[in-house]
């Protein structure tokens, strides 16, 4: 018997996502070669100290842009429900292992976990292109008293550590659920999958077919 797949993201919305990753990927190291001297050598991925000065708000700039076209798209799936209320009850015993994946509530496209981490995503994003303006020299810091730039300083880097970890947790659950990546690389989950992970969302898209 062949196995039944579903579209869960089309090229584009592929594409979006693919370039928001290799953009924060190029940010974040140009940012961390300038957050402690022992990170300094990933300066050299974007030629050196002086051309990472240079790109990195403007890479910044560029993942904003990006992510505000997957947010766009992606906000009211987003938004809580009862269902993520009722499963997110359960999550600690999930994560405990005492509760399977087929045990969890049914939710609908993503689950209260992923709403968090995208939730994240865009206040830290925000956060960090608001407060990179403040001392984007020289265009733009000169506009802000020292005060405000220093605290838009601290902000900034607090901003970029809990980005950093919402990736790194978004990249755990992806490997962690097997046939996640997929719907990244192909667009496409098996039906089996979406009935296991995303019940409510799986027959919203069987009643569409």
């Amino acid at each position: 018997m062949s196995t039944k797949y579903l579209q869960r993201y089309t090229a584009r919305e592929r594409l979006n996502h693919w370039a928001i990753a290799l953009l924060f990927l190029l940010a974040a190291a140009s940012g961390l070669a300038f957050f402690h001297p022992s990170l300094y050598f990933l300066s050299a991925l974007l030629g050196g100290g002086s051309w990472s000065r240079i790109l990195h708000p403007f890479l910044g700039l560029a993942v904003c842009l990006c992510f505000l076209g997957l947010f766009l798209r992606l906000w009211r799936d987003n938004l809580m429900t009862e269902a993520d209320r009722e499963w997110r009850k359960h999550s600690g015993d999930m994560l405990r292992g005492e509760t399977s994946h087929q045990g969890m509530p049914p939710v609908g496209r993503y689950n209260a976990g992923q709403k968090g981490v995208f939730w994240l995503m865009s206040l830290c994003l925000a956060l960090l292109l608001i407060t990179g303006v403040m001392f984007w020299q020289p265009w733009f810091a000169n506009s802000f008293p020292i005060t405000l730039r220093r605290i838009a300083v601290l902000l900034h880097a607090a901003a970029a550590v809990a980005l950093v970890l919402g990736v790194v947790m978004h990249v755990y659950a992806a490997i962690w659920v097997k046939g996640t990546l997929r719907a990244m690389t192909r667009g496409s989950v098996s039906e089996a999958w979406a009935k296991q992970h995303h019940a409510l969302w799986h027959k919203e898209i069987s009643g569409r077919q």
